[in-house]
């Protein structure tokens, strides 16, 4: 062998033993770099779905039914874990803390976002800016019920009442209050709000009489009204429901109250945009599946499947809106009215 094709071969030998080193640094993967394995990798394992309501009411059954779905989708568990407490605000300042890496989510309601800074401080508001949304989920119409035993069956029956009306609400800074407030301040008539702490508890008290009426989501007060226990004197919605035709809307009535809930699936602020995609195709996939429909038409919601930019458009709308008709009508929700 001679002397020069000797050095071409160890030449090869060396360049080999580099490129194989390169590879073992590379995991295998040249030109993936860290954002292509890391997004293999995900998710590292189960997925905590943060609620920031009770057990057993719309949010949290919302957020259970679709955990079932995407479990299935991303191959790991999602746990759902409730925080409930100021309107969900506790478990949206655990998620602003979580880290972004799309193993930390959370159901959050709209009102959170556009009526709560209508009623605490600035500071101590939720800003939206501060959160990726994954997905818009699905809008809620609100139902002003009344127990049959008041003999009220309109808002001009409240009107011609001659006295105060009680209102039991699902919170403070909810649109359960502020539907209430705009109703009574634009009516004429006299009112004190009751909050309790959701809807179930809200409905509770209506059906014992505690308050006259009470403002409370669709779903939450559905089998009461079909049983005859609730009536149903008007809803918040622009326009009359589908899934109860026969009930007037406020606007009908002369008010000016349009009021909606709404839900979407968040992450904490810097979640790479392939995880957000991701969760984001998970979640498509959970809202084509027949079980989560019928899920959807039982609870009497409506479709809100949207992506996350128009969904922040909807929500920084909202706040807008809520707050110039706030202000336009003296109501302060933080501080009674």
């Amino acid at each position: 062998m001679s002397r020069t094709h000797h050095l071409r071969r160890m030449a090869a030998t060396g360049a080999g033993l580099a490129l194989a080193l390169f590879l073992t640094a590379c995991g295998g993967n040249i030109g993936g770099g860290g954002s292509a394995t890391a997004g293999k990798e995900y998710p590292s394992g189960p997925v905590k779905l943060l609620i920031g309501q009770d057990p057993g009411g719309s949010t949290d059954l919302i957020g259970r039914a679709l955990a079932d779905q995407v479990s299935d989708d991303l191959g790991v568990p999602v746990v759902v874990e409730n925080r409930p407490g100021a309107n969900g605000a506790i478990a949206a300042r655990e998620l602003a803390g979580a880290a972004p890496d799309g193993q930390t989510l959370m159901v959050m309601v709209g009102s959170l976002a556009f009526i709560t800074p209508l009623a605490v401080a600035e500071d101590q508001a939720i800003d939206l800016a501060d959160y990726e949304i994954v997905t818009g989920i699905s809008q809620d119409d609100y139902v002003l019920v009344t127990s049959p035993a008041t003999g009220f069956r309109s808002v001009a029956d409240l009107t011609a009442a001659g006295r105060p009306i009680t209102f039991g609400t699902t919170g403070v800074g909810t649109g359960s209050q502020l539907s209430s407030e705009l109703l009574f301040r634009q009516a004429g008539v006299k009112s004190t709000a009751v909050p309790f702490d959701g809807g179930s508890p809200t409905v509770t008290a209506v059906l014992g009489k505690q308050v006259d009426v009470g403002s409370v989501q669709l779903g939450e007060a559905a089998k009461q009204i079909q049983a005859g226990e609730l009536v149903p004197l008007v809803t918040f919605a622009t326009q009359r429901v589908s899934y109860m035709p026969d009930v007037p809307t406020a606007v009908e009535s002369g008010l000016d109250v349009k009021v909606q809930q709404s839900r979407a699936i968040t992450a904490p602020k810097g979640t790479p945009p392939a995880i957000i995609e991701r969760l984001h195709k998970a979640f498509g996939t959970a809202f084509a599946t027949p079980k989560y429909k019928d899920f959807n038409t039982a609870r009497l919601l409506t479709p809100n499947e949207v992506d996350g930019g128009a969904l922040r458009e909807q929500w920084t709308g909202a706040l807008k809106d809520y707050r110039a008709r706030a202000q336009q009508y003296g109501i302060k929700l933080g501080g009674g009215s």
